[in-house]
């Protein structure tokens, strides 16, 4: 072992055992670093350039800012260093992205060694975080700066873009095909969610729990990961391939997780990739964008033909996949946008994005007319068609200054309430920091705690400890751990008619519209105040009639895959997977009285049918009582000490000034739908559940009736303080503990102090509920988990194979099902159902009642 560095190199050797790249440099390290490399023991130039150069994170890390001081300070001879060169420190300035090295680079333009003023120009035309420092490079120009000309000369020509080659024409790979459902959980295992930050660490659990079609890596056995290798063997890039692809919660650590088998390194950035090539039947739309953020090519095609280990010639101008030896074609596909093989050529979308902005401005400054360098995103214009808007339609077209935004459509839609989660929050920032964001755009950025609030890991304790920090300094909002669900404080903050996004899949905003996505594109979000969208279509449901008395919305919720299956609209079987949902905005009309909070139980599941996102019609009534509780809490937390507290009251405000002039964005009545799904309600004669383990297998109580019952789970985003009194409601005569071991977890601690108060506490402990702290619990699986092998009832959001427990077998149902359920030990008939469920009859106003924060 080397003897300098020793705690770096120590750990570095046993990530070697382990088959891991080390962990990048601390800032204390690359203090270190720098003071070794003034005068480099003997025979250690080498890897210390190496440690320099690749080893530190970029943008606005701790390390980063000594490395971009160091660098700096070689560049102007402050100091000296007989293995760098000035040139070569400014060509190291260069691979930071941006940063902490922009300000320095922009200085070096001005040097008087004309070598120095040249390499910066190299280095700032391919760095694109550049931000408000543009308008210094302007000022320089103004001046008469000939390198600060030249650098705005090459920021107009897109010279970033121009010197990346293009895809070639014909790129040979080898099959990694995976078949039947592919699922977030299966690329980035629940259990394993602590080592997320820790891409090269975490991409190792990839499969790691084994379910039909997947057997993991055991002595003797070659998993996923192990064929991965042996795969690469053969010489050439991975493709990989499945039925369908990336279903299940916004992880980027899924889609970070599969990059780092089938990607490539990137020069300067230590523990990621990018890149690689996916196809699937159907991918996931939260999945692809993720993907395509990440630079990778995912395209949907019949995978039928493909092999596991099949060598294959992929030819994206033709949209063929051809057999390498033979020629024979194995499938053909189109690309989703036009712009993707420029987001391919970029480094990703975000890139791209912020590239092309840069030059916009660059050829502004110069009086240029625009650029012909990039392929035009198809449907940039909403003329041309003659029909009326949705209402998704007109939310997004507001948040762009249209009047509304066709399908297909590029839009860029202003974020104005941005959520991450706890298990994605270290991802966030880390993406925040590679932004090079010191301060968030989005007028509201909330962190939670809630998935790993319960039995914190160690690297939890310090993610609780560190990140509220992080988050406050840029202006944002951090609950703290035990508040509760995420999504039961973001709704809270949200305002009408607007648009968002979260790093979790179930952020679903009923007040207005939001688009969820992975830590990438949220902290994109949360940095600029804006997100890429390619408009989807929408499909709407409308239900009509009357629910009859003891269906609940829950029912309801079920009712959408369960008719839409009726109707040939969905399939259950995943090989030619048929869903109508799948990537498109799904519209709820017929349920305007409900409460926002009853409202997001609908909108909370569109996240399983695939949505990418899902707009409900409400009556102004129902958001004005919202918005009013909604005030009263935000202005409580504001004096409670929650920071940032000048963000909480500027939302306060806003949601004020809506209420003095109150209205909400309705549907043309000329507007068109990919499909209409009609429910009516007074045909749901009983319960609907989902059976093990596929939340699109909507089934009929009377079909599943008498399976034993081992679990019960009432908690998730899918639970408000109703549910729980109606659980106690048909619990309270129980004389002793329940046949099932049942779990209860209030969504927030307002909840959980509200059913304390009432007295419920002493019914559920009495039948001997396991109750949790509020926050997410059993319904990710990354903390407590049900048992091995049993069959259980949740009401959580999705019951996807090993999710809850490994080999669980677990029905969705509402919590009026699951306390029955864990009252008989059983699912029950119907007609016992209801006869259960009937204490709850005449007392439906009281039970299910919301809390109001304005009656206080």
């Amino acid at each position: 072992m080397e003897q300098y560095l020793s705690d770096y190199f120590i750990q570095a050797n046993e990530r070697k055992r382990l088959g891991l790249e080390p962990l990048p440099l601390t800032r204390a390290q690359t203090e270190e670093l720098c003071e070794l490399l003034k005068n480099p023991p003997e025979g250690s130039d080498k890897i210390l350039v190496s440690l320099l150069r690749n080893r530190v994170n970029p943008g606005v890390d701790e390390a980063s800012k000594v490395k971009a001081e160091f660098l700096y300070a070689l560049c102007t001879n402050e100091i000296e260093c007989p293995v760098i060169s000035a040139q070569q420190a400014v060509e190291m300035l260069g691979l930071m992205k941006g940063g902490y090295n922009v300000a320095l680079l922009i200085k070096l333009l001005s040097s008087n060694d004309e070598n120095i003023a040249a390499a910066a120009v190299d280095a700032l035309a391919d760095t694109l975080l550049i931000y408000d420092a543009f308008d210094e490079v302007a000022d320089l120009c103004k001046k008469g700066n000939g390198s600060a000309k030249d650098l705005m000369q090459r920021w107009a020509e897109a010279t970033w873009f121009t010197s990346k080659e293009k895809l070639p024409e014909t790129i040979t790979l080898t099959v990694f095909k995976v078949p039947g459902e592919i699922n977030t959980d299966d690329f980035s295992p629940g259990p394993d969610a602590w080592s997320r930050p820790d891409i090269p660490l975490h991409a190792q659990a990839m499969f790691k729990i084994a379910r039909e079609g997947i057997v993991p890596d055991v002595e003797g056995v070659k998993g996923p990961v192990s064929m991965i290798a042996s795969l690469k063997e053969k010489g050439y890039p991975l493709l990989f391939a499945g039925d369908v692809v990336g279903t299940g919660s916004s992880r980027k650590s899924a889609a970070n997780s599969l990059i780092w088998h089938i990607g490539r390194d990137i020069e300067g950035v230590p523990n990621k990739r990018e890149g690689g090539f996916v196809v699937g039947g159907k991918i996931a739309p939260i999945f692809y964008t993720t993907l395509e953020d990440s630079g990778a090519l995912p395209f949907e095609a019949d995978v039928c033909a493909l092999e596991n280990g099949m060598t294959v010639d992929l030819r994206v101008y033709e949209g063929t996949l051809t057999e390498h030896d033979s020629g024979r074609v194995l499938t053909k596909f189109s690309l989703k946008t036009s712009t993707l093989l420029d987001e391919v050529r970029s480094g990703g979308r975000i890139p791209l994005i912020l590239g092309k902005t840069l030059s916009a401005r660059a050829r502004e400054f110069l009086g240029l007319p625009p650029t012909d360098v990039f392929s035009e995103a198809k449907g940039s214009s909403a003329n041309g068609s003659k029909t009326g808007f949705t209402r998704a339609q007109k939310i997004v077209g507001r948040a762009c200054g249209l009047d509304g935004v066709r399908p297909g459509q590029y839009c860029e839609p202003k974020i104005t309430t941005v959520g991450s989660q706890d298990t994605t929050g270290p991802m966030t920032r880390d993406e925040l920091k590679d932004l090079a964001c010191l301060k968030f755009s989005a007028p509201l950025v909330m962190q939670s705690f809630c998935h790993t609030a319960a039995y914190p890991k160690p690297v939890d304790v310090k993610t609780h400890a560190t990140l509220p920090g992080f988050i406050e300094q840029r202006g944002g909002v951090a609950l703290r751990p035990g508040d509760g669900v995420i999504h039961s404080w973001l709704n809270r903050m949200c305002l009408p008619d607007t648009v968002g996004t979260g790093g979790d899949s179930h952020t679903r905003m009923p007040l207005g519209i939001s688009f969820a996505a992975g830590s990438g594109l949220v902290a994109f979000a949360a940095a600029t105040g804006m997100m890429p969208l390619d408009m989807p279509e929408s499909v709407l449901v409308r239900f009509k009639g009357k629910r009859k008395p003891g269906i609940t919305l829950r029912d309801l919720v079920h009712a959408i895959p369960y008719f839409a299956i009726k109707e040939g609209l969905l399939t259950v079987e995943k090989k030619g997977k048929k869903n109508i949902f799948s990537g498109r905005i799904l519209e709820i009309e017929g349920l305007e009285d409900l409460s926002v909070e009853h409202a997001f139980e609908l909108a909370d599941a569109s996240a399983e049918r695939s949505a990418a996102a899902c707009a409900i019609s409400l009556s102004k009534s129902s958001v004005e009582k919202y918005l009013k509780s909604n005030i009263e809490l935000l202005k409580d937390l504001a004096s409670s000490g929650y920071e940032s507290r000048e963000a909480l009251l500027k939302r306060a405000s806003a949601m004020e000034e809506w209420l003095e002039n109150p209205a909400l964005i309705e549907a043309d009545p000329d507007c068109e739908y990919a499909a209409i799904l009609e429910i009516d309600c007074s045909k749901i004669e009983e319960p609907i559940l989902c059976a093990p383990n596929d939340p699109d297998d909507a089934r009929l109580l009377s079909e599943v009736a008498g399976q034993k019952i081992e679990e019960v789970f009432v908690g998730s985003c899918m639970t408000n303080i109703g549910h729980y009194r109606a659980v106690a409601e048909i619990l309270k005569d129980c004389r002793g503990e329940v046949p099932a071991r049942l779990w209860l977890t209030p969504p927030t601690r307002m909840d959980n102090a509200e059913l304390k108060a009432e007295g419920l506490f002493s019914i559920f402990g009495r039948a001997g509920a396991r109750i949790e702290i509020p926050g997410c619990s059993l319904c990710m699986g990354n903390q407590a988990r049900i048992a091995d092998g049993v069959t259980a009832v949740s009401t959580s959001t999705r019951n996807f194979p090993n999710r809850l427990g490994n080999g669980a077998n677990v029905f969705l149902g509402s919590a009026e099902l699951a306390a029955v359920a864990a009252k008989l030990g059983r699912l029950p008939t119907v007609s016992e159902y209801f006869k259960e469920a009937s204490v709850l009859s005449d007392k439906e106003a009281e039970i299910y009642s919301l809390l109001d924060f304005s009656k206080k």
